[in-house]
């Protein structure tokens, strides 16, 4: 067979190849690595000013991060794993070029945004470290903050353009760092809100924890004195915070490396920790740091609340997760615009939409604005995520043709556009009616949606038979499994790093967090009076930070010796 017809193919543009998959255990480590970010602090404290109450938050929570492990794994998963492709990729072989432009601004606005709240909440992390005072306007009122901004964007635009990869690879051992960092400054912390509440500093029980968390942390009144969210719209924004990878597909880019379907089970490490325990944990951070403060917490910012959670690992985690978050985004952000403009490398493209993300990040209602802005980025993607949905899943069901647009070689899909237009439309016409909670739109939008389309392609074609075509495309699928088959043929065998002081190295980064926990255990369980808390806390400060330059180093060790011995082999 002649492979020369793959090889001038972008690899992107192939379905990913069965030696490249991998296990479950990857995705469970990538997800709780992306999905335990700096926005948790915002997003955690956010709850607590819009005046959710604690069983609300306890239940609300739990009920709509399952909702949203269930999307990834019925919606997401299963087509990532039928067709091997990115959503990118996928979309332009069933809408034309038209249409995936379209798709990629929206991605570069979408990625550029968030990217911007990461760098700015590193920023304030940095502008901690110097008493710079926190940013709470929507513009930046302090022009060293201003200058903060500009030197930490500097750097992820940088680093997004020549260092990507081996920032993907430092954010992967971060999430056990991050697990346990949540979870210790909660734990850090509850003593501050126990003494504040009840006049000791120790709990009792859960009926304890309930009663802080009602008179002190999710109190059921908002930061404007009147009755907050309920249990409702708790579930509908942790459902909702993910549209853009789930309900919108855009993690078909990631799940199309799962063995398995039933991988999409695997973003439970996400859910459950980074958008469960952690926002939990945030939430109970940033009260405890406004009682010490005696401000209210949306006063704050989170370079404020690590600190006081963690003591100097509140800067490295605040700097880290948003350093490590931004990258990956506006990594994405230049991919997209590259799509736009072909004619510029990704490293141009990412210079460019860099640069205007600098800019953004220096006003920092972009970060305090994270949890609508997040509602409204999923929402203007969630029409094509419905589009690929029906496509993909719907017409073989009801005798339509995949790929129908395709095999007329149209370059502009008519009933795409227009339904993801329409999509929109209903999307925005309902939240500016104030039908229902903005939270939940993405759900009638994305039937509408499907509704429209599946209507719209079958007058335009999707209804007709392409048995030619088809069978060319059958063939084509066939000659790529041989072509990556040839290649996995030639692949080297991958060395295992077994060797004494990698597993030394190994012990030691788990150890470190063990010791980090086990102290936090130690304020929480073991302070008696407020004395007695304080010197705990300031112990547990000291050998913290200690630890966590131990994790860190040793981690990082570990990864570059597996590293070295791969490519020895």
């Amino acid at each position: 067979m002649d492979y020369r017809q793959f090889e001038n193919i972008d690899e992107e543009q192939l379905p990913i190849p069965k030696h490249k998959l991998h296990h479950w255990s990857h995705f469970l480590g990538l997800y709780a690595g992306e999905h335990v970010a700096a926005t948790e602090f915002v997003i955690g404290a956010t709850f607590v000013a819009l005046g959710a109450k604690t069983m609300d938050i306890v239940l609300g929570l739990l009920i709509g991060n399952l909702l949203a492990i269930l999307s990834w794994t019925i919606i997401t998963s299963p087509i990532a794993v039928d067709t091997r492709l990115s959503l990118y990729t996928y979309l332009h072989k069933i809408a034309g070029d038209s249409m995936a432009k379209l798709y990629n601004w929206a991605n570069v606005l979408i990625f550029t945004v968030i990217s911007a709240a990461m760098i700015t909440v590193s920023s304030t992390a940095v502008r901690f470290a110097f008493n710079i005072p926190a940013q709470l306007n929507w513009y930046p009122s302090n022009a060293w903050f201003v200058l903060i901004v500009l030197l930490v964007g500097i750097i992820v635009v940088f680093v997004a353009m020549y260092g990507f990869n081996a920032v993907s690879e430092f954010s992967g051992i971060c999430a056990p760092w991050l697990f346990v960092m949540f979870t210790s400054g909660s734990m850090v912390l509850i003593p501050v809100i126990t003494l504040d509440v009840l006049g000791q500093t120790q709990l009792s029980g859960w009926g304890d924890f309930v009663r802080i968390g009602d008179a002190s942390i999710w109190t059921g009144v908002n930061s404007d004195g009147e009755p907050g969210i309920g249990l409702l719209e708790v579930v509908g924004f942790a459902w909702a915070a993910n549209t853009i990878t789930h309900f919108g597909l855009i993690d078909m880019a990631l799940l199309r490396y799962a063995r398995k379907k039933s991988y999409g089970l695997a973003t439970s490490s996400g859910m459950l920790f980074g958008h469960y325990i952690a926002w939990m944990a945030a939430g109970i951070m940033g009260a405890g740091t406004a009682i010490i403060l005696g401000k209210s917490i949306v006063q704050l910012d989170p370079g404020d609340v690590a600190y006081y959670a963690l003591g100097l690992s509140g800067f490295v985690i605040v700097i880290i997760a948003g350093w490590t978050t931004a990258n990956a985004n506006l990594y994405r952000a230049g991919l997209a615009a590259q799509a736009i403009f072909t004619k510029y490398s990704r490293r141009q493209t990412t210079l460019v939409v860099g640069l205007v993300t600098v800019v953004v990040a220096c006003f920092p209602f972009v970060f305090s604005q994270i949890l609508p802005l997040l509602t409204y980025a999923g929402l203007l993607v969630v029409p094509v995520g419905a589009i690929v949905f029906a496509e993909h899943q719907l017409f073989p069901r009801i005798g339509f043709t995949r790929y129908w647009s395709s095999y007329q070689q149209l370059t502009t899909s008519v009933p795409a556009i227009a339904s993801w237009g329409l999509g929109l439309l209903l999307g925005f016409g309902l939240d500016m009616l104030n039908i229902m909670s903005f939270y939940y739109l993405f759900v009638p939008t994305w039937i509408f949606t499907i509704l429209v389309y599946t209507m719209l392609a079958a007058k335009y074609g999707a209804s007709k038979k392409y048995p030619e075509e088809v069978a060319k495309e059958a063939q084509n699928v066939e000659d790529i499994k041989k072509y990556h088959e040839h290649l996995a043929s030639e692949l080297p065998t991958k060395a295992i790093d077994t060797s004494v002081l990698t597993k030394l190295l190994k012990l030691i980064s788990m150890v470190s967090l063990i010791i980090t926990l086990v102290l936090a255990c130690i304020v929480m369980f073991f302070s008696a009076d407020e004395a007695t808390y304080l010197i705990k806390r300031e112990t547990f400060y000291f050998y913290g930070f200690i630890c966590t330059i131990t994790y860190f180093v040793t981690a990082y060790w570990t990864l570059q010796r597996g590293k070295s011995l791969s490519l020895k082999s």
